[in-house]
């Protein structure tokens, strides 16, 4: 099968691989989760992460989370949804271990054509590194602010949707994300010059 694989062929090939050096006979049942769910796992991931190898990061430690404990799959009642938060929960941790005060020499940054028709070059590096404090600020919160900032305006999950996920009031998600954007309003603030 020339050509190329996409990220998620190399994680499914990957956990694959570890499945088969870990467990003699992998099970049916495992494979058939992992070809069911590994789209939206690693979409899932990839929206949080905003970077292609910390989505396969996060999906391959969802999956091999459950080869290890195949318990867990029998006890949720909403597989989905379980998934979906265990994609957004390893995203976020694998964004927390990340080098905050990362760095990109001048010569890796990609040459664009003067002749771009989208936005400046300085927009786009601005916005980039917006997206990158949002990120490292996210990382730096409670877990449960994480994630419930991570489904509402990067999943576009709505509250009650995240009330259910969750097992938590609307009012308690309504609050949880009024105090996280407050939060992060003033770490952005501050990253674009503004006053704190």
């Amino acid at each position: 099968m020339g050509g190329e694989q996409g990220p998620q062929m190399t994680a499914a090939a990957a956990i694959e691989e570890r499945v088969e050096s870990t467990i003699p006979t992998p099970s049916g049942h495992f494979e058939k989760l992992f070809r069911e769910h590994h789209a939206r796992v690693f979409q899932a991931a990839y929206r949080v992460s905003g970077n292609l190898a910390d989505a396969e990061d996060a999906l391959q430690t969802v999956f091999l989370r459950l080869l290890h404990r195949p318990e867990a799959v029998e006890a949720v009642d909403r597989l989905d949804i379980y998934l979906h938060r265990a994609a957004v929960n390893a995203a976020l941790d694998v964004v927390r271990s990340k080098h905050v005060g990362r760095s990109l020499p001048l010569d890796d940054v990609p040459q664009r054509s003067l002749e771009d028709s989208g936005p400046a070059p300085d927009r786009r590096y601005q916005a980039g590194e917006i997206r990158d404090c949002l990120r490292r600020a996210m990382a730096r919160m409670a877990p449960r602010a994480a994630e419930v900032f991570a489904l509402r305006y990067l999943e576009d999950y709505s509250n009650t949707e995240i009330a259910a996920m969750l097992g938590i009031s609307r009012a308690a998600v309504a609050v949880t994300l009024l105090r996280t954007r407050r939060q992060l309003q003033k770490q952005l603030r501050s990253f674009v010059g503004g006053a704190p």
